[in-house]
């Protein structure tokens, strides 16, 4: 399968780095139609999700391995990283993008939910878990759905229980990272699927109205993987966003 975005062969010139960061249990997969129609006109890099259990660790990690100063977008538990980065190194981003993710921190009955769940990773039941973690009807109806699941368990399983135990961990204690979007000024798009139950397209209305002059796109015929589900219209909001003039941001 091809993945487009047919920009005008300029556009690849004076762009950043692209840093992606996956979601839970996710690696270079999930962003794979990505990969493949941005990297013929920047550097693309996937970051994995590693360094610890605790919001802050795994930035401070991520941080370590990244170019001096790139565009940065986060899907799911990578929005909440990349919000982290933000916060640390704000000189460093150029831009950001948001997709289907969070500022807040969770509940306390969000945060016990887990504990069973972490349990039973441990104890031989991660296939089951990752199905927790994402149920079917997260994602959008349709053919597609089967497909993109599968390729969730299959990078899941992959990475393992430990990881599953870390990360899981890391989102029980995150922090509340409202005041870090308040106070960005670099170009943001905000990007959710409009079957997303995980975090519902209202989530992602309040976050862009959080961040100065962010814009908002959702992305019909997807819910919480639109990387996936509808790559050729999140592409070309990724290039676009790349493309917009960071005096945008500012502009009243």
């Amino acid at each position: 399968m091809q993945y487009t975005t047919s920009p005008d062969p300029s556009a690849q010139l004076g762009l950043e780095p692209l840093v992606l960061l996956p979601g839970m249990m996710c690696d270079a997969r999930v962003f794979a139609p990505q990969i493949v129609a941005l990297s013929a006109y920047l550097p693309v890099t996937v970051a994995p999700l590693l360094g610890g259990d605790r919001i802050e660790a795994i930035a401070a990690h991520i941080l370590n391995m990244l170019p001096e100063r790139f565009a940065l977008a986060g899907l799911s538990m990578g929005g909440i990283i990349a919000l982290e980065i933000l916060r640390r190194a704000p000189d460093r981003v150029s831009r950001l993008c948001l997709m289907d993710t969070t500022p807040l921190a969770e509940t306390p009955a969000q945060a016990a939910e887990r504990e069973p769940m972490i349990v039973a990773a441990r104890t031989g039941r991660l296939e089951e878990m990752l199905a927790k973690a994402l149920p079917a009807d997260c994602l959008a109806p349709g053919p597609g759905r089967l497909e993109v699941l599968n390729t969730v368990r299959q990078m899941g399983m992959h990475l393992g229980s430990d990881l599953f135990v870390a990360q899981s961990r890391a989102l029980q204690r995150r922090m509340d990272q409202q005041g870090v979007a308040r106070r960005c000024h670099v170009p943001t798009l905000i990007l959710c699927g409009e079957y997303d139950r995980l975090t519902p397209v209202k989530r992602h209305e309040f976050l862009a109205d959080l961040i100065p002059h962010a814009e908002l796109e959702v992305i019909s015929g997807a819910g919480h993987l639109p990387v996936l589900e509808q790559p050729e219209a999140v592409n070309r909001a990724l290039l676009q966003w790349l493309l917009r003039a960071p005096e945008a941001a500012h502009q009243a």
